[in-house]
């Protein structure tokens, strides 16, 4: 076969936005699944393909970055109007794909890790190119995916101004991207506010996500849409050139359908960056040499000493939620983990009650320092702080859906004059229940991490700066999936990878997406 001409996918896409149709949901399903079962029969496998995978057709020359490139455009054009996942494909990535190729022909031993890749971003991620949500110089993440030869496929949709501008939440809806659909069951809760990443991620829209997470909004779209999501420790990878929230919270982290891919993503992301200086340098001592690829052992649960925090695996007898999550904690047993049972995060009802924990008094006037800042640096935007973005959509109500969501933190937030004495006294209130909660829990008792479900843990360890990790654990009885999720320290990442690699290995819950009614 002659280098760089091998073509799969039958049209580029040519829709990049998501519409709105009226198509019953059982044929919408019947459509789907034929449209996969045609895609999926030409040569090389791509649906629910690794990078390891990709990377081998690469060499044997049964795949092209430029094939893959115009399946994923195809499937994102046919998958979307359905599933409203992806914002915007990159203009550029076929000619990206095209490049690679050629780089690959010419020197096949120069190319590795990421490169040929197609990564799919959430819109809150600049990227420098002609996408849109460009940062200019500081955005850095595009830089470092380009570098790696990675090719940067589009934007994935998201809660509006990552959930949060209102308490209520955005239930999975941006104006720009529409109403997120869950892939297993479209009527489900597909989360946020990394919702495109994770819907994308399961339907197989990119080869690799990236989300990012200020408290839950990686943990809980991944574990909802049945993908592997790492919410790093704080810093170890940069967010310049992301859009803001809290620089105390944020981070950001891959979100992928198997932990190779998450971890193989995450060696390439991490790392010191000048314009994130503080956070990242302080971070970058827990990297290790040699990076994270070398934590995905199979006898990972081996030896290591699990937590199983109180108040948390509070399902019902008799749910497929309970007989599930016992089943797991039986098989963790099994491989040689030590799980440390009734144990007490403490004040952990006033950690989760995140209305009353200080976090909505903090992280109100962090976004809004923030976000001006960020927007004030912007080579160019329509507004340049949260005063106008309050003032367009106050212009746009219907398309902002103003009645329905309203602005309600949005306006809280430029209230605010700065960090004065009740924001400090707030974020003081937060270190503690971090360091005399869990931080004191996991060293007094040893522990490698904690393990909880889906997201319900994710305050626990937004407020500290801490690690998680979840993995598709199972589905409902309507379908609809769900997740655990193992959580440590600050620097953790190379214990969580071993035991949720393990877990991953051991149980093999994942299937593809059934595009239920």
């Amino acid at each position: 076969m002659e280098c760089g001409s091998l073509s799969i996918s039958t049209a580029p896409a040519r829709a990049q936005h998501s519409t709105n149709g009226s198509t019953p949901a059982t044929t919408v399903r019947h459509l789907l699944l034929a449209f996969i079962a045609f895609t999926s029969g030409h040569g090389f496998q791509i649906e629910e393909a690794t990078i390891e995978a990709i990377r081998s057709g690469f060499k044997n020359g049964s795949l092209t970055s430029t094939a893959l490139v115009q399946f994923y455009q195809d499937r994102i054009a046919r998958l979307n109007p359905v599933l409203h996942a992806v914002i915007e494909v990159n203009p550029d990535a076929l000619r990206q794909a095209k490049r690679a190729d050629a780089e690959r022909c010419s020197c096949p031993h120069c190319c590795s890790g990421l490169h040929g890749i197609p990564v799919l971003l959430k819109d809150n991620i600049a990227t420098r190119d002609r996408l849109n949500t460009t940062a200019g110089s500081f955005a850095l993440l595009g830089s470092v995916l380009r570098r790696a030869g990675a090719i940067i496929l589009g934007k994935a949709n998201m809660e509006e101004w990552a959930n949060f501008r209102n308490l209520e939440g955005l239930h999975a809806w941006s104006s720009r991207g529409g109403q997120g659909r869950n892939p297993y069951v479209l009527s489900a809760d597909p989360c946020g506010s990394s919702t495109g990443s994770a819907i994308a991620a399961a339907a197989n829209m990119a080869a690799v996500t990236i989300g990012t997470e200020t408290d839950g909004s990686i943990l809980c779209p991944a574990s909802l849409n049945s993908v592997v999501g790492i919410k790093p420790t704080l810093g170890l990878t940069s967010r310049a050139g992301v859009i803001p929230i809290s620089p105390r919270q944020d981070t950001v982290g891959p979100i992928c359908r198997t932990m190779s891919d998450a971890v193989r993503v995450l060696d390439t992301i991490v790392g010191y960056d000048s314009h994130d200086a503080l956070a990242t340098k302080k971070a970058s001592r827990y990297i290790p040499e040699g990076g994270y690829m070398q934590f995905l052992r199979a006898d990972g649960l081996k030896g290591k000493r699990i937590g199983i925090p109180n108040g948390f695996f509070n399902y019902p007898n008799g749910t497929v939620q309970n007989l599930v999550f016992r089943q797991h904690l039986d098989m963790m047993r099994k491989h040689g983990a030590i799980l440390i049972e009734n144990i007490n995060i403490a004040n952990l009802s006033v950690i989760l009650d995140v209305l009353n924990n200080g976090e909505q008094i903090a992280l109100p006037a962090e976004f809004k320092l923030s976000l001006d800042a960020y927007l004030s640096d912007l080579s160019y935007s329509p507004v340049r702080s949260l005063a106008d973005i309050i003032a367009f959509n106050n212009a746009h109500p219907i398309e902002e859906m103003l009645k329905e969501f309203g602005q309600l933190i949005f306006l809280v937030a430029e209230t605010t004059t700065g960090i004065g004495a009740p924001e400090r006294t707030a974020i003081l209130e937060l270190k503690k229940l971090s360091a005399y909660g869990l931080e004191e829990l996991m060293k007094d008792q040893k522990l490698d991490a904690i393990v909880t479900p889906n997201d319900s843990a994710s305050s626990v360890l937004a407020i500290g700066g801490m690690p998680g990790i979840t993995v598709p654990a199972g589905y409902g009885k309507l379908g609809v999936p769900f997740g655990i999720c193992f959580g440590g320290l600050k620097g953790y990442e190379p214990r969580l990878i071993q035991i949720a690699y393990a877990f991953e290995q051991a149980t093999r819950v994942r299937k593809i997406p059934t595009f239920s009614p």
